[in-house]
């Protein structure tokens, strides 16, 4: 059952976070759509005018803050200016929306931050789940992380904190074509530093591992972006590496005394 959207629990504005999902109008769940028809106020950040007029048919009062993003301008400078409008418009007394491409709660700060502000200033503020990217990976891969586990982690933070993971696990890099930008960049992406990744993973891997430069479609119509190239020629495809999985190099070993002390020889065996 939804919540009525006029039951706050305190006093004046109120913040609700929702995912549009990956696949333009396919993704978005009811729940978000209800809420984005019963807001105030929506502000939205999404990728595709098709997302964008799906929004303003649901609540005229839609407004895109992907405006606010410059070439060369800070994203953290962006992202402040979203948190900022959006904690306003809730000072204000509106019931406001704020919708975002994908999970709202994954890989993308500000809508996290603006939760956290507004409860901190006495307004209740909740996030609804969408869909990811990893989640259309993992049905496009029809990979399991149930099966031997995975590893996620931004490509730039990957690098810079040398993070340390394990070849026999399934391994995700998200915004492999934004490695080391630190400014909004609209086109293109910095092949070297994708040939530092290379190396990196080389490393561990063997420059020979297949590895699998991934996009998800925007449409339904569309089919998902599959490249598979050896970790050596990484670098040549830079254009496509959005999202890049890792297949395990081996298979992960398993502790002989943890099966006897779990009492699982037999099933094992």
């Amino acid at each position: 059952m939804i919540a009525n959207p006029t039951s706050h629990s305190t006093p004046g504005g109120r913040l609700v976070v929702v995912g549009t999902g990956i696949r333009t109008g396919a993704h978005l769940t009811p729940e978000a759509a209800y809420w984005v028809r019963c807001a105030d106020k929506v502000f939205h950040v999404v990728c595709d005018p098709v997302s964008e007029a799906l929004l303003r048919e649901l609540n005229p009062r839609a407004e895109s803050l992907v405006g606010l993003y410059a070439e060369g301008k800070s994203r953290l400078e962006t992202y402040r200016a979203m948190i900022q409008r959006t904690v306003a418009a809730v000072e204000e007394g509106l019931l406001v929306c704020l919708a975002a491409y994908g999970h709202p709660g994954v890989f993308a700060w500000p809508t996290h931050e603006s939760i956290r502000l507004a409860r901190a200033k006495g307004y209740e503020a909740t996030m609804l789940p969408g869909i990811s990217t990893e989640d259309c990976l993992f049905a496009d891969l029809g990979v399991d992380p149930a099966t031997h586990g995975c590893q996620s982690y931004e490509a730039t933070d990957f690098l810079l904190r040398r993070r340390r993971f394990d070849p026999s696990v399934p391994l995700v890099l998200w915004q492999v074509h934004m490695i080391g930008e630190r400014n909004f960049r609209p086109e293109g992406c910095d092949r070297a530093r994708i040939q530092i990744l290379a190396e990196v993973l080389g490393s561990h891997y063997g420059t020979s591992h297949e590895v699998v430069c991934y996009q998800s479609p925007q449409l339904p119509i569309q089919e998902p972006t599959l490249t598979r190239v050896p970790l050596s020629d990484l670098g040549t495809h830079a254009e496509l590496i959005w999202t890049l999985y890792v297949p395990p190099r081996e298979q992960p070993n398993v502790d002989s005394e943890m099966v006897l002390r779990l009492g699982l020889s037999a099933a094992l065996g």
